[in-house]
C-alpha cells in the first residue's frame, strides 16, 4: 500500500501540471463520465496523509486516493503512456505540455475546494504536512489504551501517513510487539517522532528505506522479510495476519507483551 511519502511524491509529480490549462479530460468512472474540465487551470497539487488533492480554477478540487494499487503517472505531450494496462485508467487530464494518467484510483470525486475540510477533517496530524503536531498524534493514539498498537498506527484518524511498511518498521525499531495494547506502550512520543523522521527522510525518492541503505534487499529490517534472519539478532522474521492486515516482526527483538 502506498505510504504517506509515496503520496507526497505523487503530488510532486502532479506539480508538472500546475499553472497549465487543461485542454481535455477523460473520466472513466460512471459518476464522473460526463464531466469535462477543459479550460480549467491547475492551481496546485497537494497531499493530505494518503489523499491527493488537485486544485483547479473555479474553486474545484479533484480528490483521489491510491489505496493498495492506485497511481498517477505524468507524461510529456506525445509520450507513450507506459504505466499500467489501459483498462485500469480511471482519468486522463491533458494540457499542451503533459498528460496526467490516473490508474486504478479510488474515491475519485470532484468537490468544492471549500469542502476539503469536511472531506478530510477526520484525519489526524499529517506526518508530512505543515500541521504536523506530535502532541496531538500521541493524544489520539493514547485515547484508546486497549487497542493493539499496530492497528492504532494504521488508523489515519490518529496520525496520517503510516501504512503497513512503516508500521512494521517503526515497531521493530522501538522493540515493540505489534499486539501490545497502546496503554502499555511507554514510548508513544518517541514512536510519533520516529515516524515523522522516517517519512521525512524518504520524501523525494521512490525507494523507501528505514535501514539507511538503498541497495535492493537491504531497505527494511522486518517488512517483507518473512523467514529471513533479523539484521540485529539473527532470529527468523515472522509474518502473521493481524486484523485485516499482515504484520512482520522479530520475536526476539520485539518480545511478546506477557502482561497484556
Amino acid at each position: 500500500m502506498p505510504e504517506g511519502d509515496t503520496v507526497w511524491n505523487t503530488a510532486r509529480s502532479l506539480d508538472r501540471l500546475v499553472g497549465q490549462t487543461l485542454t481535455g479530460s477523460d473520466f472513466r468512472v460512471p459518476q464522473l463520465a460526463t464531466v469535462d474540465l477543459t479550460g480549467r487551470t491547475v492551481e496546485s497539487s497537494a497531499s493530505r496523509g494518503k489523499h491527493l488533492l488537485l486544485r483547479l480554477s473555479g474553486a474545484v478540487t479533484l480528490h483521489s486516493h491510491l489505496r493498495m494499487d492506485g497511481s498517477w503517472r505524468v507524461f510529456a505531450a506525445g509520450e507513450r503512456w507506459s504505466g499500467k494496462p489501459a483498462h485500469l485508467i480511471r482519468v486522463v487530464l491533458k494540457t499542451d505540455r503533459a498528460a496526467a494518467v490516473g490508474y486504478h484510483l479510488h474515491e475519485l470525486k470532484l468537490v468544492p475546494t471549500t469542502g476539503e475540510p469536511a472531506l478530510l477533517g477526520h484525519l489526524g496530524p499529517d506526518l508530512l504536512g505543515d500541521d504536523w503536531d506530535p502532541g496531538e498524534a500521541v493524544r489520539r493514539l493514547a485515547a484508546d489504551p486497549d487497542r493493539e498498537i499496530a492497528d492504532a498506527l494504521l488508523d489515519q484518524r490518529n496520525l496520517a501517513g503510516i501504512g503497513n511498511l512503516y508500521k512494521a518498521e517503526l515497531l521493530f525499531l522501538q522493540g515493540i510487539w505489534p499486539w501490545t495494547p497502546v496503554g502499555r506502550v511507554a514510548t508513544l512520543p518517541k514512536l510519533a517522532d520516529l515516524a515523522h523522521r522516517l517519512l521525512t527522510a524518504n520524501k523525494g525518492r521512490w525507494t523507501q528505506s528505514t535501514t539507511g541503505s538503498l541497495r535492493r534487499g537491504e531497505t527494511t529490517y522486518v517488512y517483507g522479510r518473512r523467514s529471513m534472519p533479523c539484521r540485529r539478532c539473527g532470529t527468523l522474521i515472522r509474518k502473521q495476519e493481524q486484523g485485516e492486515r499482515i504484520t512482520y516482526w522479530c520475536p526476539t527483538c520485539q518480545p511478546e507483551d506477557l502482561g497484556r
